[in-house]
């Protein structure tokens, strides 16, 4: 069994913090191989009947498991999740409990005790490039096209037909169960329309029409997506909104070889890394630092910075995606710290062996790899 090793000091970490962790993360992300593969763990699998039966009795439960490591797959499928979590985070405080589900809306509509105090969060995204290492097999390339679900990646060819299952799963287990949205044709024409538009400017008049619903359904479907994992909403920045765009979002789809099939590329052309690129990055930092509080920058002219990371009352990290550092050109940053000058400047590109820096004009950049670029975020953060 491969050992996904980041993940598994993320949840002994969380676990050194709170006896009880919430895991979450998007279908065959992983999550169910991630928890077996943890030490000396107890797995139960909720959505088996005689495990629920089991869990009928929490104090009894939790009572025959003190000082275990106990894992509650698919917890959402208990009829009041938040009760048993709440016992162990109250009663049972040598119990530690990983409990995961695929939809973080599946807490928040039956956990009617927020457990706020009693629980860390994990967010298992898509591999990220410690995966790949752990995984026997760092060919970035792959992992753009394939994606970052590892049944998806570890197949011999773009599995076309899987994207399309998984969907139909997740209509059928997190949507219908979750949602109860009526008309899977045009939530389904929404997600692959989104998602072939990945990492562009979000108007969702313009979906509106191809299908066939309202505006407010459109805005209703992309709300459905965020909560679910599905699509990232990435926020303009701004503090000057006579002088920058700030009504507009920027929508990333979740996974990259989702994006390169409803694309409908089976190989990727050197115009192609880039873009795919900027989403592995954003994925990168989402994982290394569980937050969706990542921003843009874009003003009327036209400049454009890919991602803004606030670091303090005025400081601003600005991050700028090439998939070659001499593709960087620096008007965009230029044009960005003519409105706020303080902060870092990091662009992030694969191919940075060793960091190093430039000035270009009143402006330093430093050109990272993205061990680098997390570590000067982590820095600029604290």
């Amino acid at each position: 069994m491969k050992r996904r090793t980041y993940w598994i000091d993320t949840v002994e970490s969380a676990w050194r913090r709170r006896g009880v962790v919430w895991l979450s993360g998007v279908r065959r992300a992983g999550k169910t191989f991630l928890c077996r593969s943890l030490p000396r763990i107890e797995f139960f699998d909720c959505e088996l009947p005689r495990v629920r039966r089991m869990l009928e009795d929490p104090e009894g439960f939790l009572g025959g498991l003190r000082g275990k490591r106990v894992v509650l797959d698919e917890v959402h499928r208990l009829p009041a999740p938040s009760e048993i979590l709440k016992i162990a985070a109250d009663h049972y405080p040598d119990v530690r409990v990983l409990a995961t589900g695929s939809s973080t809306l599946a807490a928040r509509r039956k956990f009617r005790d927020t457990l706020a105090g009693r629980k860390e969060e994990v967010w298992l995204t898509p591999m990220i490039s410690r995966d790949l290492d752990d995984f026997g097999n760092p060919d970035l390339g792959r992992r753009l096209l394939h994606g970052g679900l590892p049944p998806f990646f570890l197949a011999d060819a773009p599995p076309e037909r899987d994207f399309q299952e998984w969907m139909d799963a997740y209509w059928a287990k997190d949507i219908q169960e979750l949602f109860r949205l009526e008309r899977r044709h045009p939530f389904q024409r929404f997600f692959e329309l989104l998602t072939a538009q990945s990492g562009g400017m979000f108007e969702a008049t313009r979906f509106a029409r191809p299908c066939e619903v309202s505006r407010a359904t459109i805005s209703n479907y992309l709300s459905v997506l965020e909560t679910t994992l599905v699509a990232h909403v990435v926020r303009p920045f701004s503090s000057r909104p006579g002088i920058e765009i700030v009504s507009a979002p920027k929508v990333y789809a979740f996974d990259t070889g989702f994006v390169c099939a409803h694309r409908g590329w089976t190989t990727l052309r050197p115009e192609d890394l880039g873009f795919l690129w900027e989403h592995f990055v954003l994925n990168e930092l989402q994982a290394r630092f569980l937050t969706r509080r990542i921003s843009y920058w874009r003003d009327k002219r036209g400049h454009e910075v890919d991602f803004v990371w606030p670091a303090g009352r005025k400081e601003v990290a600005a991050v700028e995606c090439k998939w070659s550092a001499g593709e960087f050109d620096p008007r965009n940053l230029r044009a960005f710290r003519g409105r706020y000058p303080d902060g870092a400047n990091l662009v992030v590109a694969q191919d940075v062996g060793r960091e190093y820096r430039r000035r270009f004009a009143d402006v330093e950049v430093r050109f990272v790899d993205l061990s680098g670029l997390v570590r000067h975020l982590r820095v600029a953060r604290a």
